[in-house]
């Protein structure tokens, strides 16, 4: 580190206090003192408060763009143009494939490296890299999600990893296989799940430690699309009932949750089975574990049967009222932001992330919070702990069926 001339510590906080956060890493390296003040829990804390001091009108989340991660704040004034503010590129030297968000923690499933995923605080600037006991073989092969049990005073952190999928359409067969991992004993385990529902390949948002997806109910003889949402308790280690979503999804349609504020859900419905595509988006009054009450929060319709609000992921400002998130259209990736009586602002990469790209691959958001949660690192000098002879027979079950399956499939 560079040497520097000692300042008092009230002004070196007071420096760092202003700092962005895409500069803190840098910060970090220029001298031990700044290193080690910047680190410490008080101005941490302090920096973080500014941080997450949420104006009115104003969101922030993180972007998933072509394998790679940005945080990015957008603030809504009336009757003024939206400003989006570029935070900085989160991830350096990995490609993350895909991206889930709990409690100020990201869980990354890498593009090029199928044999493990890494749990991220991108303010500590922490990781934790778990093996997986069977790589993935496929882009969608896993679904993933990263919760977390209440302890008193702490979190106990688990991430969720199942197969729940057709092998063959024609006879129905199927492969299910749950397992979770606990970061406190860095241990695997494998779930007894009797499913009576179905998840449809779509991305699950956690809120207050669990996870939630769009479902159906489970039939033999085809399953209805996504009229329901199902809860994963990381306490319990098990799924809740089937919760009625407020509207019929059809055959045409898609369904994508979303996190309001780490309150509440919201729930889009993109649909075009009459005329101009439109879609609709709910929020939550009221959840417990047998019961959700919805409220409409917007409806728009889409004449030109572009849609406005990708359903690969999206972000609501209720103040607001107003909806965003990205989509490609034409060749053009924009960030689209959609409101009532017409309102509609369509932004630019180059224009709201500063990045040089004209049509993304693939392109997502997700609200984010940043948190001081330390991320649990296994013992050092100590081996992981040994799977019951159980445990091991079971995987190695699963993970032979799961070859053989993958081989004779022609969907995977």
């Amino acid at each position: 580190m560079t040497k520097i001339f000692d300042l008092p510590t009230n002004l070196v906080e007071e420096i760092l206090s202003k700092i962005p956060f895409k500069y803190m890493r840098e910060v970090r390296l220029t001298c031990k003192q700044w290193d080690t003040l910047s680190k410490s829990r008080s101005f941490s804390k302090m920096h973080i408060d500014k941080l997450s001091e949420i104006r009115e009108g104003e969101s922030m989340m993180v972007a998933w763009i072509d394998y790679d991660l940005y945080l990015m704040r957008v603030l809504l004034v009336d009757n003024e143009d939206p400003i989006v503010e570029w935070k900085g590129k989160l991830n350096q030297q990995i490609k993350i494939s895909k991206v889930f968000h709990c409690d100020g923690l990201l869980l990354c499933v890498l593009k090029d490296d199928a044999t493990k995923v890494i749990v991220w605080n991108p303010y500590w600037g922490q990781t934790r890299s778990i093996e997986c006991r069977c790589p993935s073989y496929g882009y969608n092969m896993f679904s993933y999600a990263l919760g977390y049990e209440d302890k008193g005073s702490c979190r106990s952190y688990k991430f969720l990893r199942f197969i729940d999928r057709y092998v063959d359409y024609a006879t129905r067969d199927e492969f299910l296989w749950y397992e979770i991992y606990d970061f406190d004993s860095s241990s695997w385990k494998t779930l007894d799940v009797t499913p009576h529902w179905r998840i449809q390949f779509c991305h699950g948002v956690c809120l207050k430690g669990n996870t939630y997806w769009p479902a159906s109910q489970r039939k033999r003889e085809g399953d209805v699309l996504n009229d329901h949402i199902i809860c994963f308790d990381f306490t319990s280690e098990s799924f809740g009932p089937l919760l009625r979503l407020p509207f019929d999804a059809g055959y045409c349609d898609y369904v994508t949750l979303s996190c309001v504020r780490e309150e509440k859900l919201a729930v889009l419905l993109t649909h075009n089975e009459a005329g101009p595509m439109a879609f609709e988006i709910w929020i939550t009054t009221k959840i417990e574990a047998e019961n959700v009450l919805w409220s409409k929060f917007l409806r728009v319709l889409e004449p030109d049967l572009a849609p406005l609000i990708t359903c690969n992921g999206f972000f609501v400002e209720e103040e607001n009222k107003v909806a965003m998130g990205f989509v490609t259209d034409l060749s053009i990736t924009t960030f689209n932001i959609v409101g009532e009586a017409g309102y509609l602002k369509k932004l630019k990469l180059v224009e709201c992330l500063e990045i040089d790209i004209q049509c993304a691959r693939g392109a997502n958001a997700c609200s984010y919070v940043p948190s001081l949660v330390q991320i649990k690192q296994p013992a050092s000098g100590t081996k992981r702990k040994e799977q019951s002879d159980l445990e091991k027979q079971r995987c190695d079950q699963n993970i032979s069926r799961l070859v053989a399956f993958k081989k004779r499939s022609k969907f995977w």
